[in-house]
C-alpha cells in the first residue's frame, strides 16, 4: 500500500525498447517446453534495468506463463504452482525496488462473451494471472486490467452480461480485476454503470475518454469518480497516451488487371489516393498513405498534452501507465520534457532539477535514433491495427 507522500509513478508496458536484448518472457514454441521459470529469470534482468533507470511501474506480458491455460496441453497446466519459489523471489525483488506490477490480459479474454465456454476459458486465464500475483505476495495495487468486451449487436445486453461473468469469477480474481473504459465500444459511463452494480475498481484511460464519450461526461468529474472506486490506502492508476498524428502507411495489393493497365499506360490512381512513392508498372504492391486513426497510440507522449491533463488533475493522486509505443523510451524522453516545460508537473513524479544530468545521456541516445513497437497495443481500437 502507498500513501500520498510518495511521488506518483510513471510506467510502461511489456517490451523494453531501450535495451532490446532484454526479453519480457519465454517465447519459445510448445515443442521447446517453455516455462514460467524461464520468463521470471528473463524478467529479473528487466527489474534491474527498471531500477537503474528509476522507472517504478511495469506491465508484465500476459504470456509469461506459456500455454499455462491451453486446453489441449495439460503438460503446462501446473507451471504456476511449480514456480512458487521463483514467483515469491520475483515479487520480493519488485517490492524491494518499489516497482508496481500489473497484467493486461489480451482482447481475447472476455467476461461478456455470448459463448459460455469462452467466458469459462477467460476466467481460467484470469485465475492463472491472479494466482501469479498472489504467489508474488504483492498487495492490492498489483492488478489485472480488462475491458467490457464485444457488443455482439446488443450493447445493453453485452454490458449486463459482463456482470454475469464477474459473478462467476473466484474471489482471488475479483480482488485483482479492474475495468477500463475503452475507445470504440464501452464508454466511461458504461464502466461506471458496471461499477455501481459490482464494486469493481475502474481504470481511467485518457485517450479512450476522448475517443468515446457520447454521454459528454466532464473529464475531471469522471476521473474523480473512477479514482473513488479504489479503496483507501490502495493508490489508483490510470492510462495515458497521445494519439498518432502522422499519415498511416497501408500496403495494398495491385491486381493483375491494374498492373496490365499500368504497363499499357492506361492505369490511373483512384481519385484522392496518396502514395508514399511512385509505383512502378511491374509492382505487385503499393504503399498508400491515409489519415491517422485517433485510437492509435503515438510513439511518444506529447508533453504539453500530458502537462495540461496533470494540471487539470491537480490534487488527485494516481500512478500513470504511459502507453506510448516507444515504451520505456517514451518515458526517458517525457521526464526531461516535463522538467523543461512543466517542472510543477515533474515534481509530482519526484523529478527535480537534480535529475537533469542523468536525463541528458538518455536524451542524447534517443537523438541517435530509436525504433518503436510496430504491433498494436492490447487496448488500441481494432481499426488501429490496419
Amino acid at each position: 500500500m502507498t500513501d500520498n507522500s510518495r511521488p506518483l509513478r510513471l510506467g510502461f508496458p511489456v517490451k523494453v525498447m531501450g535495451k532490446p536484448e532484454l526479453k519480457s518472457g519465454d517465447t519459445r514454441r510448445w515443442q521447446k517446453n517453455p516455462h514460467l521459470k524461464c520468463s521470471l529469470e528473463l524478467l529479473d534482468d528487466v527489474l534491474d534495468y527498471l531500477h537503474g533507470k528509476k522507472l517504478d511501474m511495469y506491465r508484465l506480458s500476459s504470456d509469461i506463463a506459456p500455454y499455462a491455460t491451453h486446453p489441449e496441453m495439460p503438460q503446462f497446466h501446473n507451471m504456476v504452482a511449480e514456480s512458487d519459489a521463483e514467483l515469491r523471489a520475483f515479487g520480493a525483488k519488485a517490492r524491494a525496488y518499489d516497482i508496481r506490477l500489473s497484467f493486461h490480459p489480451s482482447q481475447y479474454v472476455l467476461l461478456n462473451a455470448p459463448n459460455p465456454e469462452l467466458t469459462k476459458k477467460s476466467i481460467w486465464d484470469l485465475s492463472s494471472q491472479a494466482e501469479m500475483l498472489d504467489r508474488m505476495e504483492l498487495d492490492d495495487e498489483a492488478v489485472m486490467i480488462t475491458h467490457v468486451g464485444g457488443v455482439y449487436d446488443d450493447h445493453e445486453a453485452s454490458r449486463a452480461r459482463w456482470i454475469e461473468g464477474w459473478e462467476q469469477c473466484p474471489e482471488h480474481v475479483k480482488r485483482r480485476l479492474v475495468l477500463e473504459n475503452d475507445d470504440i465500444r464501452f464508454s466511461a459511463a458504461d464502466a461506471l454503470w458496471i461499477h455501481e452494480r459490482t464494486g469493481v475498481r475502474l481504470i481511467f484511460d485518457y485517450q479512450h475518454f476522448w475517443c468515446l464519450n457520447p454521454e459528454r461526461l466532464d473529464m475531471r468529474d469522471t476521473l474523480e469518480r473512477f479514482l473513488a472506486t479504489w479503496p483507501t490506502g490502495v493508490r489508483p492508476k490510470i492510462h495515458f497516451s497521445s494519439p498518432r498524428t502522422e499519415m498511416r502507411e497501408v500496403k495494398q495489393k495491385i491486381t493483375p488487371k491494374q498492373r496490365a493497365d499500368a504497363m499499357a499506360g492506361k492505369g490511373r490512381a483512384p481519385k484522392g489516393e496518396v502514395l508514399k512513392a511512385p509505383v512502378k508498372a511491374t509492382a505487385r504492391v503499393k504503399m498508400v498513405l491515409r489519415p491517422p486513426i485517433w485510437t492509435g497510440h503515438a510513439d511518444f507522449t506529447n508533453p504539453f498534452e500530458f502537462a495540461t491533463f496533470m494540471r487539470m488533475a491537480e490534487g488527485l493522486f494516481f500512478d500513470v501507465m504511459m502507453e506510448g509505443k516507444a515504451k520505456d523510451l517514451s518515458l526517458l524522453r517525457l521526464r526531461p520534457d516535463l522538467l523543461r516545460y512543466a517542472p510543477d508537473v515533474a515534481a509530482r513524479f519526484g523529478i527535480t532539477a537534480e535529475d537533469a544530468g542523468d536525463f541528458a545521456a538518455d536524451e542524447a541516445r534517443l537523438d541517435d535514433g530509436v525504433s518503436a513497437d510496430e504491433e498494436p497495443d492490447v487496448d488500441e481500437g481494432l481499426m488501429a491495427a490496419e
